[in-house]
């Protein structure tokens, strides 16, 4: 049994489901086939999900969202054309949209999650409809049906425990189950989406609610990269990665996958292959539970900015029981979370997203910190990178941050912390964000430069 997802690229236009259909045929293991909304056709293209953002927006506005409702169809209507299907499917997404947009609008998350997760609803029924079209035994699968139960919070909904055993009665199924992404149903009846990566998770969910023999997620590359190709030129592949470095990658700005998505299956011990839909024969990336890391210890670099620090500094601060949970008391008390906290004996600093701040949060958080703890000094300073060098081998080899700084020297670029954690899987490293991309190839340089292999492993 494998469970396959395809994201956006993969199912944006006819030429690319028919790709997806090719595939599905090449292997009949491939029972579970999990489908993205149409993504971009070309660069200057419009996501169907942007587009039902916009029709969203639109119907939230007051307005009636003809328009926006027209361009949405238009967009299923040239894909179903193009795959010569009966128009009846069109006639069946038309009106799901428009009992959707006349749903109560009160709850305004809500109403969004009930628009926006009809991209990938109605692109599984599209893809379903076109797979029986060339005789293969597919149904779609709708996730209340199947029993996909996550908690009520839209745009950030949690799988629910019970749902893995209501997802294992699709092994009894003997058909490909078509099944759109991004969301699930509250106990009570309730639509709401995952978080960024929401159908990469989805897939996870499934692989571990089927005990899949394997997870394969099909994008538009061959594999994962050490580092960013738009950055450094042709970066080598990654042929096996653990869990653990992949969550670190993803969380520091790898785009293959959100950081959330491979929880389901890291915790069922279910294998991932990323695949290529365009270069389906290419072997891609594994992620594992372990691999022998003793060729490379480090196995990516990684970079993520809008990050903000902000500087304690008080004399005697290692002294001082209660200092960090009153420190941290006042970020909680302004919902704010925290990346990292290196610490000194007198200094202390918290890296945290920049986008939690404002001019007024900021104030108050100074005032606070000032007054409260009696510090000698405070501040906020902004537009930092995180820079991460993450591999599992890297606790075993001696030297390796004394590699790093001096790559980053030697590039003329100041470090402004540098915070390993207790796993010792990742090194994170907080520099200006104008240093950004020289970061990245310094770093890169010096750990893969030597590599003539096209993959690493």
């Amino acid at each position: 049994m494998k469970v396959a997802k395809f994201g956006g690229s993969s199912v944006a236009n006819a030429n690319q489901i028919k790709k997806v259909a090719a595939i599905i045929q090449e292997d009949a293991d491939r029972r579970i086939i999990v489908v993205s909304a149409p993504g971009k056709r070309d660069q200057d293209d419009t996501k169907v999900t942007d587009l039902l953002i916009d029709l969203a927006d639109a119907c939230l506005a007051g307005q009636n969202g003809e328009r926006e409702l027209t361009d949405v169809i238009i967009r299923y209507q040239s894909i179903a054309e193009e795959l010569e299907l009966n128009l009846q499917i069109i006639e069946t997404i038309e009106a799901d949209l428009r009992k959707r947009i006349s749903h109560p609008k009160e709850n305004q998350e809500q109403f969004m999650d009930l628009i926006k997760a009809s991209g990938e609803d109605n692109n599984a029924k599209l893809i379903a409809a076109y797979l029986q079209s060339i005789g293969l035994h597919a149904n779609y699968m709708n996730p209340k049906d199947a029993g996909l139960l996550v908690s009520e919070q839209p745009g950030n909904a949690q799988v629910l425990p019970e749902a893995y055993e209501h997802l294992k009665q699709l092994n009894d199924r003997d058909d490909i189950i078509v099944f759109p992404g991004f969301f699930g149903y509250s106990k009570s009846g309730t639509l709401c989406t995952f978080p960024r990566g929401g159908s990469d998770i989805t897939g996870s969910i499934l692989a571990a609610g089927v005990k899949a023999d394997l997870y394969e997620n099909f994008t538009d590359v061959d594999s994962v990269f050490a580092a960013n190709p738009t950055v450094v030129k042709e970066p080598v592949k990654i042929k096996k990665m653990t869990y653990r470095e992949m969550r670190e990658l993803s969380y520091a700005g790898f785009s293959v996958f959100h950081d959330e998505a491979l929880i389901p299956a890291f915790k069922n011990s279910i294998p991932v292959c990323i695949k290529n839909t365009n270069n389906p024969t290419s072997t891609g990336t594994m992620i594992i539970a372990e691999r022998e890391y003793f060729l490379n210890p480090v196995i990516g670099i990684a970079a993520d900015e809008g990050f903000s620090a902000i500087y304690v500094r008080k004399y005697l601060m290692n002294r001082e029981v209660g200092f960090g949970r009153r420190l941290l008391q006042i970020l909680e008390d302004e919902c704010l979370s925290y990346e990292h906290i290196p610490s000194g004996i007198d200094d202390t600093t918290i890296i945290l997203r920049q986008d939690q701040l404002n001019p007024e949060n900021e104030e108050r958080i100074v005032k606070r910190i000032s007054a409260e703890l009696d510090v000698d000094d405070v501040h906020i300073e902004h537009d930092f990178a995180m820079i991460m060098i993450v591999g599992e081998g890297m606790h075993n080899t001696i030297g390796l941050v004394a590699r790093a700084t001096a790559a980053l020297a030697n590039a003329n670029v100041n470090i402004e912390m540098l915070n390993q954690g207790s796993s010792e899987v990742s090194l994170g490293l907080a520099v200006n964000e104008k240093d950004t991309k020289a970061s990245i190839k310094a770093l890169y340089d010096e750990f893969f430069g030597g590599v003539k292999e096209e993959t690493v492993q």
